[in-house]
């Protein structure tokens, strides 16, 4: 099967989906993009690995599992996005022990892959059938990824977490409203955002 390698070209928040943002990839040696929507978390993650003047006080997720995979002599190799349905991208980690040379491929949430190849600087690859299904064209104000600024994008998802954290923060939203948005919560794996609006419900009686 014929490999596309993706870029990142930047994260920018969703405007059809509350609490979600659209992770940007650009194909090599081709002017197609593909939007990702990803949660709030998964956005921070990843912008904080992509801005080297931004370090956390405490380690992420992320940042722990790198630890822990280099601690013990794995490396991410590539990631590949290589199933697309009902809007979901499924992807896979290929993983190898630099002193074996083993590799292992695991299954995992575009998202967590993503971020996690930021981190191992591991190139991320899809096929064209994907491409030519979720490829649009699409201008961006960024020319060059170096240009994104990650730290604006960062400080926007906290205001974004700081407003979620509110106890009332879907209290302006009918039933249905809420129902809706959280089947969209699922379908993009933004398991966080589904249960709090689940809990909103619940609350509602």
């Amino acid at each position: 099967m014929e490999l596309i390698r993706l870029n990142i070209r930047g994260i920018s928040y969703s405007q059809t989906q509350t609490g979600a943002y659209a992770l940007i990839l650009e194909e090599d040696f081709g002017k197609r993009k593909i939007p990702i929507i990803i949660g709030s978390f998964e956005a921070q993650s990843i912008a904080l690995a992509l801005e080297t003047n931004i370090d956390p006080p405490r380690p992420i997720t992320h940042d722990l599992f790198a630890t822990f995979a280099r601690s013990f002599h794995i490396t991410v190799k590539a990631v590949f996005i290589y199933k697309l349905i009902d809007g979901v991208f499924y992807s896979n980690i290929l993983f190898q022990n630099s002193e074996t040379d083993e590799e292992k491929e695991i299954d995992s949430r575009t998202s967590d892959a993503i971020a996690l190849a930021v981190r191992f600087n591991a190139p991320i690859y899809t096929n064209k059938e994907i491409v030519d299904k979720a490829g649009v064209y699409m201008e961006m104000k960024q020319q060059s990824s170096d240009e994104v600024n990650y730290g604006n994008v960062i400080d926007d998802i906290d205001n974004q977490l700081e407003n979620y954290e509110e106890e009332d923060s879907f209290h302006h939203l009918s039933d249905l409203e809420i129902k809706e948005l959280m089947e969209k919560s699922l379908e993009s794996e933004d398991y966080e955002t589904a249960a709090k609006l689940r809990d909103e419900l619940a609350r509602r009686g």
